[in-house]
């Protein structure tokens, strides 16, 4: 796909299935490239590119998470014919719940949003990072690992990537949904069990935004357990997206 939203990077248009993946604040589409690789038997992965990274990155970056959903949405809408299901890590989660509500709306209903990483969409976001210096974030992202060390000591790498990453906090910590807003389509939690993010409890709580069920799976690990998990992740994906 030549579109800027959208990179497929293992190709199989021939899977029945899409499994568009949403990234963490701070991601790229990249973020997907392994889980990609696992699931191509399965289903085709399409990693979501936010504007403000890599190849966008001359573009700016959206601090706002519900236009943000608008946008994803209408992309998704325009490019994708084939029955779809998302997956959204951290900040892509909320984001993934807000997408579908708007693709159901427009008459568009995935199979099954997978939420990991992140506590249910009403909880209340009480960090302020967004309004941190630049240490600040340096701090925050060395805390919560997932991000090479060596860009994080790189002064002129860090020029390039903290504004995405700054508008991407923004847009998450500023972000917080109603208890009653609920998806139609069946939600999988996706959590690891010493995220310092999301306790149990948190994840759990996913339950109350879709009328179709939830089911929470609990991975060994920190907030970026699934780069260590990949092919028990690919795995546990696979027999959802077969069952629906």
């Amino acid at each position: 796909m030549d579109d800027l939203w959208l990179r497929v990077f293992h190709p199989a248009p021939e899977r029945p299935m899409r499994l568009v993946c949403l990234p963490h604040a701070g991601g790229s589409a990249s973020s997907w490239f392994a889980l990609s690789a696992a699931m191509d038997s399965v289903a085709e992965v399409i990693g979501v590119q936010y504007p403000g990274r890599q190849d966008r990155w001359k573009q700016p970056p959206a601090s706002d998470l519900l236009e943000l959903a608008d946008q994803v949405a209408e992309v998704l809408l325009d490019q994708l014919s084939e029955p779809i299901a998302l997956l959204g890590h951290s900040m892509g989660s909320a984001l993934g719940f807000e997408v579908t509500r708007r693709l159901e709306r427009a008459g568009k209903e995935p199979v099954r949003l997978f939420v990991s990483g992140s506590r249910a969409a009403s909880l209340p976001r009480t960090d302020r990072i967004h309004e941190s210096d630049d240490q600040g974030f340096v701090d925050e992202l060395t805390r919560l690992g997932g991000t090479d060390p060596r860009l994080l000591n790189d002064r002129e790498m860090l020029n390039i990537m903290l504004p995405a990453i700054r508008a991407d906090y923004t847009a998450i910590e500023s972000y917080c949904s109603t208890e009653d807003a609920q998806v139609n389509c069946p939600v999988t939690v996706l959590t690891g069990d010493a995220d310092p993010t999301t306790n149990l409890a948190q994840a759990q709580a996913w339950a109350r935004h879709t009328t179709a069920g939830c089911d929470v799976r609990i991975y060994p690990g920190g907030h970026f357990y699934l780069v260590d998990v990949i092919p028990q992740l690919a795995e546990d994906i696979a027999k959802a997206l077969v069952a629906e």
